[in-house]
């Protein structure tokens, strides 16, 4: 938690905003054209004195509930309330109660300015969003028709998985995500039904779940034995769209290899 840089970001978002901006009267007796201390305060719920002590740099670390009260008092911007979560070593759920489900256009475009490498968009609850033609080749022919979540395909078995390397490993991926979307989300149905499902059915999600597994996404590696392609070495990176808590997962091959030899082949056909 950046303690000092924090307490400025507030100050000075505080005095940047109007009274009228957020319904209250200018009044005659404002030192600063900005809010009150107090005001921000009671815009977000929140005591007066632990506002001062955050303002000060020497309150705790606030929740992100607290957090998201004060950006809806600040009227932060999007990117702002981005920037003040992670002033506060938080990791920022997108604005309202449930996890986005839809690709924004410009993500849904680079993956089809990606005709070389399969890549795949999946949202908080591993719900698959989009997908370029190659990952469907490379992943399996079923991968966003029948197979909508990659965590029931994991896990229940609903559509066709090839055999990884990474089986296991991609397990525990996928419940420290769902744990992780679980606190970010508490209130979204579709969440709750999936958790619900997979409780129940999944002796191995249920032991995988108790562990409290954490992963953070970056590079890496595995082994996916092809039906049509016999067996690939191939990379996964992620890049993150902290805006909507989706992933875009690249999957690639090292250059000049076998494996990237044959997977070009499966573009030119894609």
């Amino acid at each position: 938690m950046a303690r000092p840089e924090l307490a400025r970001f507030l100050r000075e978002r505080r005095a940047g905003l109007r009274p009228r901006t957020v319904g209250l009267p200018p009044g005659t007796d404002r030192r600063t054209p900005g809010l009150r201390r107090e005001e921000v305060a009671e815009l977000a719920h929140m005591s007066v004195d632990y506002y001062i002590r955050l303002e000060q740099a020497r309150g705790p670390r606030p929740s992100p509930r607290v957090l998201d009260a004060l950006a809806v008092a600040l009227r932060l911007a999007p990117a702002e309330r981005s920037h003040l979560f992670r002033l506060a070593g938080s990791a920022a759920p997108p604005p309202g109660g449930a996890a986005v489900s839809q690709v924004r256009p410009h993500v849904a475009r680079l993956l089809e300015r990606l005709p070389d490498t399969a890549a795949i968009v999946t949202d908080a609850a591993y719900g698959l969003v989009a997908w370029n033609p190659l990952a469907q080749l490379l992943l399996g022919g079923d991968l966003g028709r029948g197979t909508t979540n990659l965590a029931r395909r994991r896990f229940l078995g609903q559509g066709r998985m090839y055999e990884s390397s990474s089986a296991e490993e991609f397990a525990h991926i996928v419940a420290a995500r769902l744990r992780r979307a679980a606190a970010r989300y508490p209130h979204d149905p579709r969440l709750a039904a999936l958790l619900d499902e997979l409780h129940t059915e999944s002796e191995e999600f249920r032991r995988l779940w108790a562990t409290h597994p954490v992963h953070a996404p970056g590079h890496r590696s595995k082994v996916l034995d092809h039906p049509e392609l016999g067996r690939l070495r191939l990379n996964c990176d992620v890049l993150l769209v902290p805006e909507d808590d989706q992933e875009v997962v690249l999957v690639t091959a090292d250059p000049g290899s076998v494996s990237a030899r044959r997977i070009a082949e499966l573009a030119a056909r894609a």
